[in-house]
């Protein structure tokens, strides 16, 4: 079974100004580099359809959703961009791009539930683990990993996943909507701190944080994950495992002060399929969060694939 790769035009005319780093030209990096380095090849490549809004029910409040569908209703009338914080910007073409990136998320759940696909990337914006059970925040309006969690639990009937956050930034949102549940176990590092200023407690016990200070480098990183991370996995044993992949704690990011490398990304993957392959049957879909050094951004995301596709 191949590797899927999700995405879509609309994800690119997200745009939320000149000189925004959740910027559009993100995917152009990545799909060039995978083009020149040959690994697109590698990949079954699938459009990424429209979240259904009962699957988005499922991470989001219905006042949320009725709020921010009005919003994007506005601002398509009137051509004005909404802020919803100073660097979360609705605009036309937010509202359609969000729905394709979560679409994207559940349809990858469902190719590979299906075994139509091993795995999955999906390389879509705008970009989801900020957005809570009802606010939009850090660039995300729609939390895609989470939709796709309980689009498994709920829809497909799965009874335990694990979602891995590998971002610079907490996933707060991501936490907001899965603390608590017995039926999901989430692991992340981030570096604290940063925004959004979270974290350092978690919410519940299903939530294992680890907050790194500045210029922590990628070998430190990886004996937390052996010491911390792997053996709650091993304990919970996920039937599935979704990733929010982040690529900003790259040393070359501005946007944080972390010190990993494509190297670091490519164990990090290794470590995370070795457990889908031994509890999840292989069974993971990834979803781009962060990653704005576009250089870095494309390498990072091409050491994270070539795992994923075993090439």
């Amino acid at each position: 079974m191949a590797t899927g790769y999700y995405s879509h035009p609309d994800c690119h005319r997200h745009h939320m100004g000149q000189g925004h780093p959740e910027c559009p030209e993100r995917l152009d990096a990545i799909d060039d580099f995978l083009l020149a380095s040959g690994l697109d090849i590698a990949l079954d490549k699938r459009e990424a359809p429209e979240v259904a809004l009962g699957d988005v029910s499922l991470a989001h409040t219905t006042a949320y959703l009725i709020h921010l569908k009005d919003l994007a209703e506005q601002v398509v009338q009137t051509g004005e961009p909404h802020a919803l914080d100073p660097d979360t910007v609705l605009v036309a073409e937010t509202w359609t791009a969000a729905r394709r990136a979560a679409g994207a998320a559940v349809a990858a759940t469902d190719a590979v539930i299906d075994r139509e696909l091993e795995n999955a990337f999906c390389a879509v914006r705008p970009p989801g683990h900020h957005a809570t059970r009802s606010q939009a925040m850090g660039f995300c309006f729609l939390n895609n990993v989470a939709i796709a969690a309980r689009h498994a639990l709920d829809v497909r009937g799965l009874r335990r996943v694990a979602v891995v956050d590998f971002d610079v930034h907490h996933g707060n949102g991501t936490e907001d909507i899965l603390a608590g549940d017995e039926r999901v176990l989430m692991v992340s590092f981030f570096q604290h701190p940063l925004y959004p200023f979270s974290g350092t407690e978690p919410a519940a016990d299903n939530m294992v944080n680890l907050p790194v200070p500045a210029y922590t480098k990628g070998m430190e990183i990886r004996e937390l994950v052996e010491a911390i991370w792997m053996p709650r996995l091993e304990r919970f044993k996920p039937e599935m495992i979704f990733i929010s992949a982040g690529f900003d704690a790259h040393r070359e990011d501005d946007l944080g002060q972390l010190g990993l490398v494509e190297a670091d990304y490519e164990w990090l993957t290794r470590r995370i399929k070795e457990v889908a392959e031994r509890h999840a049957k292989g069974r993971i879909v990834s979803c781009l969060e962060g990653g704005y050094s576009l250089s870095a951004l494309a390498r990072s995301v091409a050491a994270h694939v070539r795992v994923l596709a075993g090439v």
